[in-house]
């Protein structure tokens, strides 16, 4: 969609929305994207970020609906990551700009991605402000939000922060702000952005929502560089971000399994039935049919992680190793586990899932239950009392 939006006065979006992009590095993006980038008119023309490099085109139609793009005097690069700045070398040789601004970490990405020691590099760190004319552009450093160059942009006097990944989202639509969207919806895309990307920085975030809040920025408007633009109460997806980072657990617990012969679904039916009769919030996830995102998503606020797998090859099935490897990388906090499984003749999953989750400084609560081949209603019962003990170990934490 190529078209540009007027966020305030002199300020226009003018990026892209990706309605195809169905995998963001692991992450299941069933509903598209967008790449962010603003174009801010004022003496000094300035362009904060551009966009993925097969979006170029749709930058720059944005971009000479408000002015030739060679006018452009400064380009700001918040986030190195290629699905932002993707474009920059090109739009580099189009725009000459008079500097291209970013943090110390900014350059040394560049440098590393596009090996251009000839760029009119203006290195900028946190309290740092520059003038574009009528308005004043604040920087503040973020790194390892989620990358180690990351840095937002706040227009003292329009109260617009550019906020680069933070506060945003993976959906593709053709409305601009959030006020424009359903907000039910809109709030489930933040969380499984937040969980899937931004969980292992927690302690980081609640350092950056104390250090905001320290500085008393005014905020009329939050602009990331993915997803609909915060402009009604834009306060809302910071409280998110804040109750997110905490990490607290809800009375909630997972039922993660994957199967061969439906044995260990039998099992893992059977543990969330004691989970449930102990009165546990409970949500039974067949990885088969539940893609690694979407179960990241919802252990977010989830107090107990369970894991089931049958035996294979002397390991466990291949959906959950991919499961446990992706779930290692976002080192959830504050989770209690156990694990189960079905097996032939060498029954190792069990003792493997439980040193996964060990592995994850997930509170291993239960040995576990390991049964051979069909369980019979005895082993059942096993299942049911793992719930159930699970249920009362909930409720004394939460």
């Amino acid at each position: 969609m190529r078209s540009n939006v007027e966020i305030k006065e002199g300020i226009h979006w003018v990026g892209a929305v990706d309605w195809s992009v169905r995998d963001f590095h692991g992450y299941s993006t069933m509903k598209g994207t967008t790449y962010n980038a603003y174009l801010v008119m004022d003496e000094k023309v300035t362009l904060f970020d551009t966009v993925k490099h097969s979006f170029k085109n749709d930058l720059l139609h944005c971009i000479y609906k408000v002015i030739e793009p060679s006018k452009i005097d400064y380009l700001v690069v918040n986030h190195v990551e290629p699905d932002h700045s993707g474009s920059v070398a090109e739009m580099m040789e189009i725009i000459k700009p008079e500097k291209l601004i970013c943090s110390a970490r900014g350059k040394k990405a560049l440098l590393d991605h596009y090996h251009r020691e000839d760029w009119p590099y203006e290195v900028v760190s946190t309290g740092q402000e520059i003038s574009l004319g009528k308005r004043t552009v604040q920087f503040i450093e973020t790194r390892m939000l989620h990358w180690p160059d990351s840095m937002f942009s706040y227009l003292k006097e329009d109260a617009v922060l550019i906020s680069s990944d933070a506060f945003g989202h993976h959906w593709a639509t053709s409305e601009r702000f959030n006020d424009q969207v359903n907000s039910s919806e809109l709030m489930d895309h933040c969380k499984k952005y937040f969980a899937n990307i931004l969980l292992p920085y927690s302690s980081l975030i609640q350092k950056l929502i104390a250090d905001v809040g320290k500085l008393g920025l005014k905020l009329d408007v939050i602009a990331p560089d993915h997803g609909v633009i915060w402009r009604e109460n834009p306060m809302q997806i910071v409280a998110a971000y804040d109750q997110w980072s905490k990490q607290i657990p809800k009375r909630k617990a997972l039922v993660i399994y994957d199967t061969m012969w439906n044995s260990t679904e039998k099992m893992a039916k059977a543990v969330a039935d004691g989970l449930v009769e102990g009165g546990i919030s409970t949500q039974l996830l067949d990885l088969r049919a539940n893609h690694r995102s979407d179960v990241i998503t919802e252990l977010l606020e989830a107090k107990a992680v369970v894991l089931g797998s049958s035996t294979l090859n002397n390991g466990i099935l291949p959906k959950m190793a991919d499961m446990i490897c992706y779930m290692k990388g976002l080192r959830p906090a504050n989770k209690i586990g156990a694990a189960f499984g079905s097996f032939g003749w060498s029954g190792e999953a069990v003792r493997l899932l439980n040193t996964a989750l060990e592995e994850m400084k997930v509170n291993v609560v239960h040995p576990g239950v390991s049964l051979q081949f069909v369980p019979k209603h005895e082993g059942l019962h096993q299942c049911v009392n793992m719930g159930r003990e699970l249920a009362k170990i909930i409720k004394e934490k939460v």
